[in-house]
């Protein structure tokens, strides 16, 4: 196996329905080196969202050379732990990257522009001698207000395209169910990723194992506990006398 291919493969194989892979999104070096430094850390993730607020944007206004520029520091530290490192890249840059929904117009192409879109970036990467590029494909549909049946279709197709996993996210407000997630799982084989929340309402860790998805990722969850406890410290300093 090609040396530039292991980490990918190594990715790969932790998306296993039941005994998921659990990412705790990193966002500048020292988060990542915070994380990456645990025993319990199997691979790096970065949340998009976290990367932007990191660097002075917003997730909607960060454009893909801000996003690459940030997370090439977080790369390297992956490196020197050997682990591998996925990234978030937020609503695919329109034509650049693979998503089933275009940042610039918010019009979702169709099923088959998607499909072919996710073919597109895995041939590019195997091309660079990375045949176990792994592409978690978002789908959007139900934030976007649409019906679980099309996300069930179209998340197959992305999986039949090469996708190791589906992400479908249902947005902050209406987030996805206990039961859609057992029907995602058993209609894509386990092969879901589903955005913890750090709620006692949400669905944790455990269950989510049960139910058998292979991917958990929190997104900008610890960024926000993070920054909350830096200003509530800075705080007991700035008035201690």
């Amino acid at each position: 196996m090609a040396a530039s291919n292991v980490l990918a493969a190594t990715l790969k194989s932790l998306h296993r329905p039941g005994k998921p892979i659990i990412f705790t999104n990193v966002y500048d070096v020292l988060s990542a080196r915070a994380v990456a430094a645990l025993p319990s850390c199997k691979a790096l993730a970065t949340a998009s969202y976290a990367v932007a607020r990191a660097n002075g944007t917003e997730d909607d206004d960060m454009d893909a050379q801000t996003n690459l520029r940030a997370v090439l520091p977080i790369a390297k530290v992956a490196a020197e732990f050997n682990k591998p490192f996925t990234v978030d890249i937020q609503d695919a840059y329109g034509e650049k990257l693979e998503e089933d929904v275009n940042k610039d117009t918010q019009k979702f192409y169709s099923q088959q522009e998607a499909v072919e879109r996710i073919r597109r970036t895995l041939k590019v990467a195997e091309s660079l001698g990375v045949k176990d590029f792994v592409v978690n494909a978002r789908c959007d549909v139900l934030v976007h207000g649409g019906q679980l049946s099309e996300v069930l279709t179209r998340g197959k197709a992305y999986l039949a395209a090469g996708a190791t996993s589906v992400f479908v996210w249902g947005g902050s407000q209406r987030g996805v169910s206990r039961d859609e997630v057992a029907t995602m799982v058993k209609e894509f084989d386990g092969r879901l990723n589903v955005s913890m929340k750090l709620s006692p309402d949400g669905l944790n860790a455990s269950q989510l194992s049960e139910i058998g998805v292979s991917r958990i990722s929190i997104g900008p969850a610890i960024q926000f506990i993070a920054m909350d406890t830096y200003a509530k410290e800075a705080e007991k300093i700035l008035t201690s006398v």
